[in-house]
């Protein structure tokens, strides 16, 4: 007998189902039949027992292909379970092979990108001596003319240190996350959010990027562009040049560039990023506005404000239209915006950005968020700057009552902000008592949020040049006194963190 496979006996099995299913309402139709002449003999006093004989068999034999009916549709059941098995074990093997495949691939780049490591070192180790033989020779030289008093010019800086541009505040660039934005050595983390902008980094580039921001992050830049440079060639080699993994890696060597003051280069990389993102994933896609927004901060870093300003606002158009207008991302956009104003003196625009920032802030991440704190500074700096003292003041006061209460508690009683406690010296001062209160141990702040230390500390010195203009100098040294302290402790508290990190 041959053997059948599983398609003939779902196949042979739905047949017979249908076959006993036929059968089944043959026989219930015999039965019905036989039940109805049990009735009209018993009504003519006849013998039913022949009858009901037939009727016992009929319904014997009604059980018998019910349960082969059960038994078909567990068959069919299970036949389907094996098929999904079958599905689910076939994607399994093809997610495999192509996980073993771009393990392959990422450990051909390793390799690749260690023997061009070893060779730019041994070039290296080439070139000290070479340094080494030349500074020799030119010692000689001098020796040679020591007639005539000559001695070899110094030779030339490469480039100049550029000029220090007014630092966009709050946030630097992009992390279309919502972790920090600054893009510094110490925060490789934002620096990925900021290259990827809303665009998922393939398993293929994810190792070859971490690579790259951990060698920036260490200001490590001779090896993370080269590394920068050869993936952009393979990727343009295996994918073309108008592909989102090339655009990413574009943005991540721009971000290389704009930390070492590569403006001009970091600009084009950042232009030609945005042209593929638009090609790629539409006009209106988040990756799109993280570029115009990264490009918008190199702008305004190089002091072209009138050149970013139209990049940030289309950036916010996008994000308004995609995320929504109270999402967290578009108060970001608002406070760049907003900057890029600032620094063009249009001051109603300013507070205009500023306040729905802070608005959004509030509504969707609370009133203690960090961000909230940060662009209630921002606004206040923009009213100082217009001489609204009183305006500034008030913001300020917000701020440290916030902190406070997050900290020590509700106030009330002996509990009072630190300037409540400043003002009393001030006017302590000022009836002639020598010592005003006690202060309460405002160096603890840092214990609270560490992220928040560095703004509370900014208000407090901002809070004390606006009472030096208010002639409140005793006020003003409080507040001053305080920043001090809270600072060192908040280094001390870094450091502590960092050495315990390192140990483990």
């Amino acid at each position: 007998m041959t053997a059948l496979n599983q398609d003939e006996i779902v196949s042979n099995t739905r047949t017979v189902i249908q076959g006993l299913d036929t059968l089944k309402n043959d026989y219930q139709q015999i039965l019905n039949t036989l039940l109805s002449s049990i009735k009209t003999i018993k009504r003519e006093n006849g013998d039913t027992n022949l009858v009901e004989e037939k009727t016992n068999i009929l319904q014997r034999s009604l059980e018998t292909i019910e349960l082969g009916l059960g038994e078909g549709q567990v068959m069919m059941d299970l036949s389907n379970y094996l098929q999904k098995i079958e599905a689910e074990k076939q994607k399994l093997r093809a997610q495999v092979r192509r996980l073993c495949q771009e393990n392959g691939w990422l450990r051909d780049e390793l390799a690749t990108t260690q023997q061009k490591l070893q060779v730019s070192e041994q070039k290296l180790a080439t070139l000290e001596e070479e340094k080494k033989h030349l500074e020799f020779m030119n010692e000689m030289k001098k020796f040679d003319d020591s007639d005539n008093n000559t001695a070899a010019p110094q030779e030339e800086k490469e480039a100049e240190t550029p000029s220090q541009l007014d630092d966009l505040g709050f946030p630097d660039a992009d992390d279309d996350a919502t972790s920090p934005e600054v893009l510094s050595p110490s925060q490789p983390s934002a620096m990925a959010h900021a290259a990827s902008g809303g665009y998922e980094i393939p398993a293929r580039l994810r190792t070859l990027h971490n690579l790259v921001i951990q060698y920036a992050s260490q200001g490590r830049y001779e090896v993370a562009v080269p590394l920068c440079k050869q993936a952009l060639e393979d990727l343009e080699k295996t994918s073309g040049h108008d592909h989102p993994d090339v655009a990413t890696m574009l943005n991540i060597l721009a971000l290389v560039y704009r930390d070492q003051g590569k403006y001009k280069d970091a600009a084009n990389l950042l232009n030609d990023a945005l042209s593929i993102r638009e090609k790629t994933l539409g006009l209106d896609h988040p990756a799109v506005a993280a570029t115009l927004n990264n490009l918008a901060v190199l702008y305004g870093k190089r002091g072209k404000y009138k050149e970013a300003e139209p990049l940030c606002k289309r950036a916010l158009e996008i994000r308004e239209k995609v995320l929504g207008k109270d999402h967290p991302d578009v108060a970001k956009q608002l406070n760049n915006l907003a900057l890029l104003c600032q620094n063009q003196g249009k001051y109603e625009e300013v507070e205009l950005y500023y306040h729905r920032a802070k608005e959004i802030y509030e509504g969707k991440l609370g009133l203690d968020d960090p961000n909230v704190a940060k662009t209630k500074n921002n606004l206040a700096s923009a009213y100082m700057k217009q001489g609204k003292y009183k305006q500034a003041e008030a913001l300020y006061k917000e701020i440290l009552t916030r902190a406070h209460e997050k900290e020590f508690g509700k106030v009330e009683g002996e509990n009072k902000p630190i300037w409540v406690w400043a003002e009393e010296r001030e006017e302590n001062k000022g009836n002639g008592k020598e010592d005003g209160p006690p202060l309460p141990e405002y160096g603890v702040w840092h214990k609270n949020a560490k992220v928040d230390s560095p703004t509370v500390t900014t208000t407090l010195k901002n809070l004390g040049a606006v009472y030096r203009r208010q002639g409140k100098y005793e006020a003003a040294e409080t507040l001053e006194e305080c920043a001090m302290k809270t600072k060192k402790n908040y280094e001390k508290s870094k450091l502590h963190v960092s050495s315990q990190h390192n140990q483990q």
